[in-house]
């Protein structure tokens, strides 16, 4: 089934390396001190793949705030304190890189076999992915070479491009590749990335299930979810 399609775009964490565990540290240790220093409630997992998982890190903590009812400025590019939705969102950054530098990263195992039988059809492939942090994350999981394109968080703000559940990075990615959208595979850990891939009328469209579930992944508009990427070389 994956080797009818000519293209692959894949999100990062989640689905190539376990970044997510990552993330969720660095958002925990965010929002913990942030819900101290304001007396509130403290911070709740389920809050991550409500708000976070998948979305740009701004808009994220934008979400979140919102849900909480916490109203606070959008802040400037080089905010690093609790002062603005800016400043809550560098202030996670530096924790998540913090813990890269010192921990590393490794490839799910299931997700290289998957690359590797890829590399063999020599099919192109590229990250789509709302990080900001995905070269680093590809450097440090030995993988760079793999992609012919990264479209991430920078990329989507020099150019303009909304990021996910609207499929504008998505479609990048395939243009890069000099692709067609329907002849072209999604692969998504993230609601708002399925979605994303759903939207742009891609070929297939392949959720991740790493906590997600199941029927959300289905629910946003997968159309197969695996536990393991290696599922799909059976």
């Amino acid at each position: 089934m994956i080797d009818r399609y000519d293209a692959y775009l894949f999100d990062l964490d989640g689905v190539i390396t376990p970044t997510v565990e990552l993330h969720k540290r660095a958002w925990q240790e965010t929002f913990d001190a942030f819900f101290a220093s304001r007396g509130e409630a403290p911070y709740e997992g389920r809050e991550y793949f409500a708000f976070l998982d998948g979305r740009p890190r701004f808009a994220g903590v934008e979400a979140l705030l919102t849900d909480r009812g916490v109203v606070l400025p959008e802040g400037e590019d080089l905010d690093e304190g609790f002062t603005s939705v800016r400043g809550v969102g560098n202030r996670k950054n530096a924790a998540f890189v913090e813990v890269l530098d010192h921990d590393g990263i490794a490839a799910y195992p299931g997700s290289v076999r998957l690359l590797d039988h890829l590399a063999e059809r020599a099919a192109p492939l590229a990250v789509v992915s709302s990080s900001r942090n995905a070269e680093p994350v590809l450097r440090a999981a030995g993988l760079s070479d793999r992609f012919r394109a990264v479209v991430d968080g920078i990329v989507a703000t020099r150019e303009g491009l909304p990021g996910k559940p609207a499929p504008d990075t998505f479609l990048r990615g395939a243009e890069l590749l000099g692709a067609d959208p329907a002849r072209t595979v999604v692969f998504e850990d993230a609601a708002s990335g399925v979605a994303a891939g759903r939207a742009g009328d891609f070929g297939l469209v392949v959720g991740v299930d790493r906590g997600a579930g199941r029927e959300a992944l289905l629910a946003a508009g997968a159309d197969i979810v695996v536990s393991d990427l290696e599922e799909l070389l059976g």
